[in-house]
């Protein structure tokens, strides 16, 4: 027989504030949670994510910094010597256009806000190394990402050039592409504009054979985390073509295409231009029809996207078959970033491509097939 719950009076309440602080109060005078510099415990380094100081700690910082709580002082109970320390990305855009909102000036405010959110993250008691605090506006920080930024450009590993950016005339910055939905920008609502501006680049592309090789040698790391950094560095192989015009049009007598399927070719129908793809800019100084459509279609859309396109009038030469001849679109799915900025369409063997030929009333041309098929 199940004991009988005591009355409420006799319960022992949790006083979760009265306690809580005197435990913390406790850790920080013995610096529990800062790592001993003379140890010869095995080290361990625990860093999540540094929140963006917007002036409060929400549940996705309490979900965030709990987790790396819990990793801190398992490693500590194992016998680590575990440093776990903090920091603000503080350093933005968006504090600017906050403070500008607020009509305060953007360290005040950031400051401020730096000051409430490490009350209420101490107040959850998390192992932390507060001594080792920093925020990324401190002239003490970012003098050391300079510098390395200098070294990177003295090496060779920096480079400037002009690139296509969405652009939010409302917050006056770029936007990633995750950034724009349905052809806005995510904060301010405004539509998204294209622009062409003059940026500095890290040659990443340079290390990207070596970092896809050495993943394999990754094998503690999840399978899925290792497939999702292959296609975050998005190596290809295949081919890059050359596709001349029939007729020139000013500077242009040939585009470059890469493709992963030269066996298709032979089944190309069609020819298409990413809408920043410097042809198409080219075309659309005179053509309004097209300057419109790529200013609209600048964000290509999702797998389920409807798939556009706009008929240039030129026409390309087929490299395997000099007597035939291709209808140059540009259209809203081929991307800017992936290879040339260009594709030729083989409707039988791609989805893709197939929507597009149906819209467009385009041949569709089988190359590989089963027998009698």
């Amino acid at each position: 027989m199940a004991a009988a719950t005591p009355p409420r009076s006799r319960v022992a309440l949790y006083a979760a504030r009265k306690i809580e602080r005197k435990w913390q109060a406790r850790w920080a005078r013995q610096n529990c949670f800062q790592p001993a510099p003379r140890s010869r415990k095995p080290k361990y380094y625990v860093l999540e994510m540094f929140p963006y100081p917007s002036g409060r700690i929400h549940m996705g910082h309490v979900r965030n910094y709990a987790m790396g709580d819990v990793v801190t002082r398992f490693m500590k109970a194992r016998g680590h010597n575990v440093l776990h320390p903090m920091g603000w990305d503080a350093f933005g855009l968006p504090a600017e256009n906050a403070a500008i909102a607020q009509n305060i000036h953007p360290e005040r405010w950031t400051r401020a806000n730096i000051k409430a959110m490490r009350k209420q993250l101490q107040e959850l008691g998390l192992g932390i190394d507060w001594t080792r605090e920093l925020a990324t506006c401190d002239a003490d920080y970012y003098k050391h990402e300079q510098a390395m930024f200098l070294d990177f450009l003295e090496a060779g590993l920096v480079e400037r050039r002009q690139a296509r950016v969405h652009w939010d005339p409302v917050e006056k910055t770029v936007l990633a592409n995750e950034q724009v939905l349905d052809g806005k920008g995510w904060r301010s609502g405004a539509m998204v504009e294209q622009k062409w501006l003059t940026q500095w680049f890290l040659k990443i592309t340079s290390f990207a054979e070596e970092l896809w090789r050495d993943l394999d040698g990754l094998a503690q790391w999840p399978e899925k985390v290792r497939l999702m950094q292959k296609n975050w560095i998005g190596r290809s192989d295949g081919l890059s073509l050359h596709f001349a015009l029939e007729q020139p049009f000013q500077d242009w007598k040939q585009i470059e295409i890469f493709t992963t399927r030269p066996d298709t070719l032979f089944g190309a129908s069609f020819c298409a231009l990413a809408p920043g793809h410097g042809l198409a800019r080219a075309l659309a100084k005179t053509n309004k029809k097209l300057a419109q459509f790529c200013r609209t279609h600048a964000v290509p859309p999702d797998e389920a996207g409807e798939k556009q396109g706009l008929d240039t009038g030129l026409r390309l030469i087929h490299p395997l078959d000099k007597n035939r001849r291709l209808p140059l679109y540009v259209a809203n799915f081929v991307l800017l970033e992936y290879g040339h900025g260009a594709i030729f369409g083989c409707p039988a063997h791609d989805q893709r491509d197939l929507d597009f030929a149906r819209r467009m009333n385009l041949p569709v041309l089988p190359v590989v097939a089963p027998a009698g098929k």
